[in-house]
């Protein structure tokens, strides 16, 4: 059946609505700094963190290698896409509830429960994004892509700071762990209305591509590697550079152990970090013309250097709210320039499979925060700043060799 423009208006719209909650709920529910406060406050340690962010940053992208062979064999993922947010909505529910009924004297066994349901959250994100991005591209004509990404990035950032605003003041209204669970409550039934969205897609065609399987996918992947040198560096830098995007949960929990930072704090970090996706997002939006991809890419290196030397440096409570700044622009400045590569090293027949390839490419970006975790127990902050530098100084590497002419 072909796409209609009816359909495919009404789609726009559905689409549309799912992202304008999306981006109220996701200060309510942020990975890099409310989620790793909530873990610490509960008594989470340097190992914890590390397993924190393996799960939700590197690992939650790394499992769409197992999920994105089965999923591509259904015709129509609209009900996967349910399945997916659904139990992410679920899944802060019960993270509301064992937060609103945390006792001190159960603080190590709730801390177990409350991994589990992180996970949950996390590998649904991925399990949903893979459906998402299938369903997205087939229910909306092509012509009105991107009309719907400029509207959607116009409705993001007019929702985002008041998001943030409105956070940081439930953060203050309630002690802890009431505040927490209050945030997630929130959050989820911002998804929850978020969802409406969903349930609304017309999905008429029918997905054209298949992967017979886990094996027909590491063999496709072998394939391409070997055909296209670009993905091989492309691969490299996000494990490279892509570990900068685990940093801030570290650094919340640099702030709690060496600058004894309490959860009021917790509001203005992320409000600070919002203020600096704002930032680069409206700069890269005004030079995106004017500027080639290497030069942002060697320009976040940059950044990212400095902001790990920097939080090393700080030793203010004050000084710590714009190592958010910076650490919002870093984060979001390598999205946009990740994103960027993919359609460098990419065409327009494999651009797909590709996208699956840089998410199961995560591989270091999933194992390094385990492994940083545990440099911070034996170690200390010192040991792991120097690692993450080294690491990212080797990107440079790679940017190099891909020499992206955009």
């Amino acid at each position: 059946m072909v796409l209609a423009k009816k359909i495919s208006n009404h789609n726009f719209k559905a689409f549309l609505w799912h992202a304008g909650f999306l981006a109220f709920a996701q200060n309510f529910m942020d990975v890099d700094i409310i989620i790793p406060a909530m873990v610490i406050e509960s008594g989470g340690k340097a190992m914890h963190i590390g397993i924190l962010t393996a799960i939700m940053l590197g690992g939650s992208s790394f499992t769409q290698l197992f999920f994105a062979p089965y999923i591509s064999h259904v015709p129509f993922k609209k009900k996967y896409l349910i399945i997916g947010i659904s139990t992410r909505i679920l899944a802060l529910f019960a993270l509301g509830i064992i937060l609103l009924y945390l006792r001190n004297n159960q603080s190590a066994a709730i801390l177990w429960l409350i991994f589990l349901f992180i996970t949950l959250f996390s590998l649904a994100g991925a399990f949903t994004n893979i459906s998402y991005n299938d369903i997205l591209g087939k229910s909306v004509l092509p012509a009105k892509r991107k009309s719907f990404f400029s509207a959607k990035q116009t409705i993001a950032g007019a929702i985002v700071l008041f998001s943030a605003f409105l956070a940081t003041k439930v953060l203050a209204a309630f002690k802890f762990p009431t505040n927490f669970g209050a945030m997630f409550f929130i959050g989820a039934i911002l998804l929850l209305i978020a969802s409406v969205g969903f349930w609304n897609i017309k999905e008429i065609e029918p997905s054209g591509l298949k992967i017979n399987g886990f094996k027909a996918f590491i063999r496709i992947l072998s394939k391409e590697l070997t055909i296209n040198k670009k993905l091989t560096y492309f691969l490299g830098f996000i494990n490279t550079q892509g570990i900068i995007i685990s940093f801030l949960p570290f650094v919340m929990l640099y702030a709690k152990q060496t600058l004894h930072t309490q959860s009021s704090d917790t509001g203005s970090f992320l409000l600070f970090k919002v203020i600096g996706i704002v930032i680069i997002s409206l700069l890269v939006f005004f030079i995106s013309n004017k500027i080639r991809y290497n030069k942002l890419l060697y320009f976040n290196v940059f950044l990212s250097t400095v902001l790990i030397i920097a939080t090393f440096l700080v030793n203010d409570q004050y000084l710590l709210r714009y190592i958010f700044v910076l650490g919002g622009i870093t984060f979001s400045l390598y999205t946009i320039t990740m994103n960027g590569l993919l359609l460098e090293v990419s065409t327009t027949e494999n651009r797909a499979i590709y996208t699956g390839f840089a998410g199961a490419g995560n591989i270091f970006p999933a194992l390094l925060p385990i492994i940083g975790g545990g440099i911070i127990s034996v170690f200390g902050f010192n040991a792991f700043f120097i690692l993450y530098l080294i690491i990212v100084f080797s990107s440079i590497f790679f940017i190099y060799k891909i020499d992206c002419k955009k």
